[in-house]
């Protein structure tokens, strides 16, 4: 016989509707980097795709804990061999290849923005496309380092290859993220 005073039961906490929300939104986010990789124009080894855009806003909109928790569920998901990355790819091959480092920058890039924005979020868009573009510095910043190892470059080669072609797209990208993050309030 079981003595219904020594049962005890132990119930998770209810997240709040805010955090499910959040949830929801960082769901929709990994969905949309994933829909921005096949928008893409291969410029060399390094792709041109619309991912970036839904990268930054991702920290801009969520904040420093679920804009990189978005971006982590989008790169467990291509780990996993769901075709999220650009051109379709997927599998653990993407992230030790060239373009790897800029697809783990994500992580990193949502959290700067996000914390940015939390902190220092500002009406200016101005002041606001500052912030989304150190997010993109950080996702080159890790591209670039991972593009030299991986490829054997030089710094150089690396800029040449993985930057310079990128830079007028990179600054588009950083106006559109930056004007909807201002925009916009999730």
């Amino acid at each position: 016989m079981v003595n219904k005073d020594t049962i005890s039961i132990h119930k998770a906490p209810l997240s709040s509707s805010s955090d499910i929300k959040k949830m929801v939104y960082a769901s929709l986010f990994a969905a949309l980097t994933a829909i921005g990789a096949y928008i893409t124009i291969p410029l060399g080894p390094i792709p041109f795709t619309l991912q970036v855009v839904f990268v930054l806003l991702a920290g801009g909109m969520l904040g420093s804990k679920w804009g990189p928790i978005s971006m982590i569920v989008y790169t467990l998901l291509g780990i996993a061999g769901l075709p999220v990355f650009s051109g379709g790819a997927s599998g653990i091959g993407v992230i030790l290849g060239p373009t790897g480092g800029y697809i783990i920058g994500f992580i990193a890039a949502a959290f700067v923005v996000g914390f940015l924005f939390e902190n220092k979020r500002t009406e200016k868009l101005l002041i606001n496309a500052l912030y989304v573009l150190a997010g993109s510095a950080v996702i080159y910043a890790f591209g670039l380092t991972h593009l030299m190892i991986v490829a054997d470059m030089s710094f150089i080669q690396a800029v040449t290859v993985g930057f310079l072609p990128f830079i007028g797209g990179a600054l588009v990208k950083v106006a559109v993220a930056a004007y909807i993050a201002t925009k916009y309030r999730i």
